[in-house]
């Protein structure tokens, strides 16, 4: 948190204003700086696209509470991608084991591209219009809203006037 002091000049009298700031304040909930720029890291191994930290933010935050071994399996993907030289996740995703280093990098890929932390109803949201899946079409297709029966389905079922008789 940081105190601003200014002053300014209105006509003939001189106002002192203050002003405080948040940005150095770590927002609660979040995953430690360290761990975010790691999981970024991770990310950027793993999802050949601009990423938002923001997003990334939530998403770490979200991983250390779903993972019990968030850290070390983050030092293992980045340490891996390091063996191999790697720049992208073509590079070096058939050397991560099978189990649960690959289910986390399969869960940080899913979570990029969906916006979510799973394909269950009630899963925690990171994003929406920032997820990946929409980043292709973005300037060209509007996203797609889910109705009743459907996508982009809001009305309601034409229903006769009169009721039709059963035989």
């Amino acid at each position: 948190m940081a105190l601003t002091r200014r002053k300014f000049l209105l006509g003939a009298a001189t106002v002192s204003a203050t002003w405080l700031t948040w940005s150095g304040v770590p927002a609660w909930g979040l995953a430690p700086a360290p761990l975010q720029e790691q999981f970024m890291q991770v990310s950027a191994l793993l999802v050949n696209h601009r990423l938002d930290a923001r997003v990334g933010a939530r998403m770490a935050a979200a991983a250390a509470e779903k993972y019990p071994q968030y850290a070390q399996m983050m030092t293992s993907i980045i340490g891996i991608a390091n063996a191999r030289q790697a720049h992208e996740v073509e590079d070096f995703f058939a050397d991560i084991p099978e189990g649960p280093l690959r289910e986390f990098a399969h869960w940080i890929i899913f979570a990029w591209y969906t916006g979510c932390a799973s394909p269950k109803k009630d899963a925690q949201v990171f994003a929406y219009e920032t997820a990946l899946t929409y980043q292709t079409t973005a300037d060209a297709v509007a996203i797609p809203s889910y109705g009743f029966s459907g996508p982009n389905q809001w009305g309601r079922p034409i229903v006769p006037l009169t009721p039709m008789p059963s035989f």
